[in-house]
This record gives C-alpha cells, sequence and structure tokens, in this order.
C-alpha cells in the first residue's frame, strides 16, 4: 500500500512544474487528490518535522462520507473550528446535505492545488477534504496569540485616542477605517517574502491620491525579494528613495488616528501585518514636526509648541557644535566675563573640549540606551540616577566642566521634544559629524556643515516628493500648516505637496455666532 501511494505521488510531482524554494524542492502545483490517503501523505511530506499539524479524520452523519480536516494547533482557533466545522459534520450532518454547506462559517474558499493549501494552513487556516472530491475547502479559523489593543508606548497624547495598533494587520485596517468611513477609502494587499509571507496592504482614498505616486509605491513593493519582513522599518529601508541618508522617508506612526489624518491629507498608509507600526508616505521634513495634539489644542497653544520643535531641532544639533567652537577657536564671541567664567570651570579639565564633549555625549547615549532596554521601572530609575550621579561625579573629580553638563542636559531636553523617534535618531547621529567639524575649523566648519545638510535636506525625495516642501519648493499655501497652524476652519485645501488630486477638502462654514 505504502508503494502504490508514493508511486501516485512520484507520478502527479513530475506532471507538474517544480518551483525551488531554498535548497529544497516543493510540488507546489501538483493538483490535489480525491483520496484522502493520497492527500493524507501529502500533508505528511509537505509538513514534515512539524509536530504542531493536526490531522483529524472523520466521518460525516448520516452520509457516511470520509472527511479530514488539517491545520496548525497553535495558529488555529480550536473552539471555533470544533464548534463551526467538526460539530456540524460529525453530529448534525444529514443525509442530503452537501458537507461544505453544513459548515457554519462566514467565508469557505476553494482549493485545487498544494500551493494554495500549504499557504493556508501556514496562514492559520484548517482545510477541509472531502472524499472523492478533487479539491480542498480553506476555512478562515485563524486564532494565534496576540495581545489587545492599548495605548500607545511611544506617541503619547493629551486629547487624542488612546489605541495603539497591535499585530494583526485586519485589526489594524479595521481600526483606520473607524475613522474614515467612505466608500473611497480603498485597499490593496500585496505579499512580500518567499519563507515568511508578510501581507501588505496599502490604504487610501482613491479620489485623492495621486496615481503617480500609488503606482510608484506598489512597483517598489514589489520589487522586494527576502525570506521575510519582520517589521515596518525593514520594508522602509528597501523603498525609501536615498537609503544613506540619516533622515527617515517614511513617517512610522503607531496611532489609528495619525494614519487617519495623513490620509485625508492624500498620503498612503503601508499596514503590515504582524508589525505594530504602520508606514506614511510621501514624507516630508515637516511631517515629523507635527503631531495629533496639534490639532486638538488651541491654535495659537499649537503654533508655540510647533515652533519650540524647530527650535528644539537647531539646539539639539548645534549647540554642543557651538560650545566646541567657541571654545577652541571664536572664543572672541563669548563675553568678557563669560571667559572668565568658562576658563574657571575648564582650569581642572585635562581634555581638550570635543573629548569631553564625546565623553558626555557618549555617556548620555549609553544611559538612553539603557534606559530603553531595562524594565520601565529599572529604567526610568537609571536613567534620572545614572544622568546625576554620573554628572555631578565627573565635575568633581574634574573630568568635564559644568558647562559641559549643561550643554548636554539642553541637548537631549531638546531632542525629546520632537515626536518622531525616527528624527530623533537621525539627530542624535549628526550631532556628531557637527562636533568634529567646529573642533576642525570652528564656526566655519558649522557653516559649511549646515549649509551641505540645507542641500540634503533639499536634494532628498520621498516616493518622488521634494523633502523640504513646503520650504523648498517655496509653497506658501501650505505655510498655514508648518511653522505655526492656522484655525482648521482656514485649512481650507489639502496640502499641495502630497499632489492630491482632490485639493479641496473643506469650506469655510465657521458660524460667526450672535455678536452682541
Amino acid at each position: 500500500m505504502r508503494a502504490i501511494l508514493k508511486w501516485l505521488i512520484d507520478t502527479r510531482r513530475n506532471q507538474a512544474p517544480q518551483r525551488k524554494s531554498g535548497n529544497t524542492a516543493f510540488s507546489n502545483y501538483v493538483a490535489i487528490s480525491p483520496d484522502l490517503p493520497v492527500n493524507k501523505a501529502e500533508l505528511n511530506r509537505t509538513f514534515s518535522d512539524m509536530s504542531d499539524l493536526i490531522i483529524r479524520e472523520f466521518t460525516v452523519k448520516k452520509s457516511e462520507t470520509q472527511a479530514m480536516v488539517a491545520y496548525l494547533s497553535g495558529l488555529t482557533d480550536r473552539n471555533g473550528l470544533n464548534n463551526n466545522v467538526l460539530y456540524p459534520l460529525m453530529i448534525e450532518g444529514t443525509m442530503d446535505a452537501d458537507p461544505i454547506q453544513l459548515v457554519s462559517l462566514g467565508n469557505v474558499k476553494t482549493a485545487v492545488t498544494w500551493n494554495q493549501v500549504e499557504l493556508s494552513i501556514l496562514s492559520g487556516e484548517s482545510v477541509l477534504f472531502v472524499e472523492g472530491r478533487q479539491e480542498a475547502y480553506l476555512l478562515e479559523t485563524q486564532g494565534w496569540p496576540q495581545r489587545s489593543i492599548e495605548d500607545p508606548q511611544i506617541e503619547t497624547s493629551v486629547k487624542g485616542s488612546h489605541q495603539g495598533f497591535v499585530e494583526t494587520g485586519e485589526q489594524n485596517i479595521a481600526m483606520i477605517r473607524r475613522y474614515i468611513q467612505h466608500r473611497e477609502m480603498k485597499s490593496k494587499q500585496m505579499v512580500v517574502g518567499t519563507r515568511g509571507q508578510s501581507l501588505v496592504t496599502l490604504l487610501y482614498l482613491a479620489d485623492v491620491i495621486h496615481p503617480e505616486v500609488l503606482q510608484e509605491l506598489e512597483d517598489r513593493i514589489a520589487q522586494v525579494d527576502i525570506d521575510a519582513i519582520l517589521n515596518t522599518g525593514e520594508l522602509a529601508e528597501f523603498i525609501e528613495d536615498n537609503p544613506y541618508s540619516p533622515f527617515p522617508q517614511f513617517l512610522t506612526t503607531e496611532r489609528p488616528d495619525a494614519a487617519a489624518s495623513q490620509i485625508l491629507q492624500g498620503r498612503i498608509a503601508v499596514v503590515v501585518d504582524r508589525s505594530p507600526g504602520v508606514l506614511i508616505g510621501p514624507a516630508t521634513f515637516i511631517s515629523f514636526m507635527q503631531s495629533v495634539d496639534d490639532y486638538s489644542t488651541r491654535w495659537p497653544i499649537a503654533s508655540f509648541i510647533r515652533l519650540l520643535r524647530f527650535m528644539a531641532f537647531f539646539i539639539a544639533i548645534f549647540l554642543p557644535a557651538l560650545y566646541i567652537a567657541s571654545i577652541s577657536y571664536n572664543i572672541e564671541i563669548i563675553p568678557l566675563k563669560g571667559i572668565l567664567s568658562v576658563g574657571e570651570y575648564r582650569a581642572r579639565v585635562p581634555f581638550p573640549p570635543l573629548l569631553e564633549a564625546l565623553i558626555m555625549e557618549i555617556t548620555l547615549e549609553l544611559l538612553r540606551e539603557a534606559g530603553i532596554r531595562l524594565p520601565a521601572p529599572i529604567g526610568q530609575t537609571v536613567g534620572i540616577v545614572g544622568g546625576i550621579v554620573i554628572g555631578q561625579t565627573a565635575v568633581q573629580a574634574g573630568f568635564v566642566s559644568n558647562m559641559m553638563v549643561i550643554v548636554v542636559a539642553l541637548t537631549a531636553i531638546a531632542s525629546f521634544i520632537i515626536p518622531s523617534f525616527d528624527m530623533v535618531a537621525a539627530i542624535r547621529l549628526i550631532r556628531f559629524p557637527f562636533m568634529l567639524a567646529a573642533s576642525m575649523f570652528g564656526i566655519i566648519g558649522i557653516a559649511v556643515g549646515a549649509m551641505t545638510l540645507i542641500i540634503h535636506l533639499i536634494a532628498l525625495e520621498s516616493l518622488g516628493t521634494p523633502y523640504g516642501s513646503p520650504f523648498a519648493p517655496m509653497r506658501y499655501s501650505d505655510w498655514k500648516d508648518f511653522f505655526i497652524r492656522v484655525p482648521i476652519w482656514k485649512m481650507v485645501s489639502r496640502p499641495k505637496l502630497t499632489r492630491a488630486v482632490q485639493s479641496r477638502r473643506q469650506s469655510i462654514n465657521r458660524p460667526k455666532g450672535d455678536p452682541k
């Protein structure tokens, strides 16, 4: 009997085209057999050495039809399988009823090749085989472990929503659709990965998004050839315009309200299954300076906070470099009393300003990373106590000056104000080349570095959209939401930088009230 089964499997394998995955050939396009023993043998061969594969053979009640269901125990909701599939077939079956009509599931698909069966089982579905039928039925019984919806951990908000994305793509899409309940809200699915296939979904407004932007993003994702995509950060590296730039070219968010707001402006949200972050593109520099709270607070307050962010951006990049330049080369820019004070503090410091700054900046980065990796209560304690103890001890020991501790502390506080974690990481990296340029050429080095940085920002693009817009190129109509945020009722049009087909998003319908 075993020899006959092996001969049948080998015959079908030789008659179908072969596809290689790694070093093993799989007969993914072999047709499904009407004989259950042959299908069972093929299942055991395809999913060999997989202890969590469950194959349950049973008889449909009254009709006496032999059937078999296969699934992976860790990815399947066994209660749903028992109640909606096995119980109706084994207990409630009737003589004339088609077995598949007894399954009480909302969506049942049909598969005719083993490629479909393999992908279905690996994605958490159950596969039903019925004796005498050369097809299998794919049952949506997914039930993998997942966490509940919680408050976002990184993008905290005072007045915004307290729901954050999770690791299930379907739930993330549903949360975004709750904010945009319109028929033009479209979703397009793509699959990335050859071994661990990740479902990537593009969400956009069909009557708003520019077709060229959408097509460009689809083409880039389709060209990704990798074993598996584990998170959105990996996908962003494959599809960004300039992979060597320190600046992020896709906005990553864990908030459904932020994603919905970007879609309404004419952008595309990229939802990657198994990742709690959603990519937004095209992105510009100003996108990383905006926050959800900017639109839930009064516009004067939101404008003031945004100006603080721009100020913090320059402080976080240039302040250590300016300190080094003023101490090493351009001492004349410091007032006389300031020179005496700095000289008094630096009299005991044996290191040059560059080495002094590097010691403190690297120490700060070590404390920052330690606070992230350790458990939350311990991490906060290490960050606060470590910063105070190390700073005070370093000053008393004469390794650094009091002024250097103040500069590093202001730099750290300024970097914390930026709402985007990816932009903060870029600022932390850019700070060091400016410190080196300041130690070698003083203010001139900082000026040359600043011009180089501006040129890079102007030349950078995201999905073909200028990264420096609306500053370069100049689009004055978009300045309503640039350095400051004007009242929302004045933002009649969508930002031109998104190249939205339908630019108008509202009318000036603010009620004037009843004047007294």
